[in-house]
């Protein structure tokens, strides 16, 4: 079935319809990308956007901190990443609701690339109570409390409880984990953080 967010929020009629996975959460040894001109009606991964947005995240538990780009699927159906020559990048899913709005928003980020430690790095090492702090374009600056950390193999991402409906605003933390498969060139599993507007 089909959900939508809240009033408030952003359909997720879209989203729910593709393969809900990351394109890459960063690698210390990434596979070599054969060069590739993109289709003229592809849809652009990474673009500014002047609607109103999250603007950074800030995770003083683990030291954290980044503007925030936007990103949206890529033509596979996976949520792009940023390019993992810039690793200390972050990014908002823009099909998901802006933080602070009702529904889940999505923040996601590499654990390395380019043979250095990527923003979410230490995502593992967060924890229930831990505090997360969003600004956004129109001066709002918002903090958020986690509720838990869960990490599961790719293969069992939990679409539901990540994209599913919520009737207050949430925020979803999302990096790669678990062992490295060198022939994948990809983390096995993936680290998801849940955490809820305090403020």
């Amino acid at each position: 079935m089909v959900k939508k967010f809240g009033q408030g929020g952003r359909a997720v009629v879209a989203a729910l319809a593709l393969s809900l996975t990351l394109a890459g959460c960063g690698s210390s040894d990434p596979a070599p990308a054969a060069p590739q001109s993109a289709p003229p009606s592809a849809v652009p991964v990474t673009k500014p956007f002047d609607g109103l947005r999250p603007t950074s995240v800030k995770i003083p538990k683990i030291g954290a901190e980044s503007s925030l780009i936007s990103v949206l699927p890529n033509k596979d159906g996976k949520i792009a990443v940023p390019s993992v020559k810039t690793p200390m990048q972050a990014a908002w899913y823009r099909l998901s609701p802006v933080p602070g709005e009702t529904g889940p928003a999505i923040v996601l980020g590499h654990v390395d690339g380019n043979k250095q430690p990527g923003i979410f790095f230490k995502l593992k090492d967060v924890a229930a109570g831990d505090e997360v702090f969003v600004d956004r374009s129109d001066g709002k600056k918002l903090k958020f409390v986690v509720d838990r950390k869960d990490e599961v193999p790719k293969d069992q991402f939990p679409n539901d409880a990540v994209y599913g409906n919520t009737d207050k605003p949430q925020l979803r933390l999302i990096t790669c984990g678990g062992a490295f498969d060198q022939a994948e060139h990809s983390y096995k599993n993936n680290v998801i953080v849940y955490a809820h507007l305090a403020a």
